[in-house]
């Protein structure tokens, strides 16, 4: 229980509140009042229903705090925001209940002064300026439409895949140009289904959309209905743009099959190598009794002719075999003075008899004064067995191919080699590219995009330069220029390089 001073201060603090505050009973009949307005007094509204002395109505208001309270037990205010911003002069109440145990006994309702206006619309200002920014800073388009198709939201991304500005997408766009063929119906077919996250749900749904030109663009489409109560009033839609990730899967399909083309070029060069390796004891064989027969048995003239062919075609076999496992000796990348020459002579020697080469007239200009560069022979064994291929494919088997080597004009300490054809040259919009990994004009299947971009990255690894030159209609030319010496840091670099350098023998032109 208060004590009396309590209940004397709680008094007059009732009569100092300046503004309204009544006492209701469960059935709307005025308990107790305090007012400062010009209202009868006090004691002349007691007992009478609050709704006919204060609104001059047979019925509770339809958004009567006191209502509210008595309908969820709980505390409750009056009118809500929107009805605070709708312009109108109301009022704002707070009441709360007074409980006897568990029932309501009264309710306290009191006139307060209501939220400024303007505080409310700067409230729902931000919060509407933050919903936007989401929408606008969205990474995936984000386009929303009302059920004739015109479209209420469009931000920054959908501008950038479908090509229309904001403002006139949210005047003039239907959403129904934006799907080609009238796919819009399939779109809403699914949403209304239960087969992608259930009812006006639409999930990772694969679907081609229009740009503005006309341009089809992949896309991963996750869309909503928008509902009120029952009713259909908006969809929204949010496209993610596919190209990027299309894009990459094929370059990663590109990898694959060149991985798988490495290894396959890998496994031939050991299969090579054990059949040069079987070959060796059987033209050893034949070397031997041929020489045998010769030195041992008194022959026709004819038949010794014949026995000294075959004894050269057979040393011709075991030279072939000789340079085949050079060529494919596997080696730890290790730098070494070699004769580029000789390198070069391989590598002829090697192709100049193959059906490729039968109509190709091959010229060489090597200086016989050429230093020897510091390099890993195996891989130079492969940059040039890649661009004399790459030169007689070009060619169609047909031309004419010239090999020179030299020092580098004005640079003593490097040497120079030019390879030409006589093919149909480069195109001006493909030369810039002709490095890059997995480049290739070739069609599908014949052309891995490897070759050249190994020699480039070959070149590189030993500190070297090399460009294409082309003229369509005039053949190319591959300029190659590397240092006698390498830097310092060269034999530190290159003791550590990808084998794949070392495996691969493609054309990527």
């Amino acid at each position: 229980m208060r004590t009396g001073t309590e209940q004397e201060i709680l008094l007059k603090a009732i009569d100092a509140f300046r503004n309204k505050l009544i006492v209701v009973s469960p059935d709307y009949r005025i308990l107790a009042w305090r007012c400062h307005r010009n209202i009868p007094s006090d004691d002349d509204q007691v007992g009478q229903l609050c709704y006919r002395v204060l609104h001059a109505r047979s019925e509770p208001c339809g958004h009567c705090a006191v209502k509210t309270v008595l309908e969820t037990r709980r505390p409750a205010w009056s009118p809500r925001d929107e009805e605070l911003l709708s312009g109108e002069t109301v009022p704002c109440h707070y009441a709360y209940p007074v409980f006897s145990g568990d029932e309501i006994e009264a309710v306290v309702s009191m006139e307060m002064e209501p939220p400024a206006r303007s505080q409310i619309e700067e409230k729902l200002q931000r919060s509407n300026a933050f919903l936007r920014n989401l929408i606008t800073s969205a990474v995936d388009g984000v386009m929303a439409a009302d059920k004739k198709g015109k479209v209420i939201i469009y931000n920054d991304t959908a501008e950038q895949i479908f090509g229309y500005g904001v403002k006139e997408a949210l005047e003039t766009l239907d959403i129904r140009a934006i799907y080609p063929d009238g796919l819009e119906r399939e779109v809403m077919r699914q949403l209304r289904s239960e087969a992608h996250g259930g009812r006006g749900k639409l999930r990772s749904f694969l679907v081609d959309v229009l740009h503005r030109d006309g341009t089809r663009i992949p896309i991963n489409l996750n869309a909503a209905i928008v509902y009120e109560g029952d009713q259909e009033v908006a969809t929204i839609g949010f496209f993610h743009d596919m190209r990027e990730t299309l894009k990459m899967n094929k370059v990663l399909e590109k990898v694959q099959l060149q991985l798988m083309q490495s290894e396959k070029m890998a496994s031939l060069g050991k299969l090579a190598a054990g059949v040069a390796h079987q070959l060796n004891n059987p033209l050893g064989g034949v070397t031997l009794y041929t020489r045998l027969v010769l030195e041992d048995y008194e022959l026709p003239p004819g038949a010794r002719e014949d026995l000294g062919r075959v004894l050269r075609d057979t040393e011709r076999c075991r030279e072939t075999v000789k340079e085949l496992l050079e060529f494919t000796r596997q080696t730890r990348h290790l730098m070494q003075p070699h004769d580029l020459n000789q390198a070069i002579s391989r590598t002829l020697f090697l192709l100049k008899n193959q059906p490729l080469f039968q109509n190709i007239t091959i010229e060489t200009q090597l200086d016989g004064s050429l230093p020897p560069v510091h390099s890993d022979i195996q891989q130079i064994n492969h940059l040039f067995m890649n661009l004399v291929l790459n030169a007689a494919q070009a060619m169609g088997g047909c031309g004419r191919l010239a090999i020179q080597t030299s020092r580098a004009p004005g640079a003593a300490d490097r040497v120079h080699i030019e390879i030409s054809d006589s093919g149909p040259g480069i195109a001006a919009d493909v030369l810039p590219h002709i490095f890059e990994p997995f480049f290739t004009t070739k069609p599908e299947g014949e052309g891995t995009g490897l070759g050249l971009s190994l020699v480039y990255g070959i070149v590189e690894n030993h500190g070297g330069q090399i460009k294409a030159t082309s003229t369509p209609g005039e053949g190319a030319t591959f300029v190659i220029q590397l240092p006698i010496t390498p830097k310092a840091d060269d034999g530190e670099r290159n003791s550590g390089n990808d084998a794949s350098c070392s495996s691969a023998n493609l054309s990527g032109r």
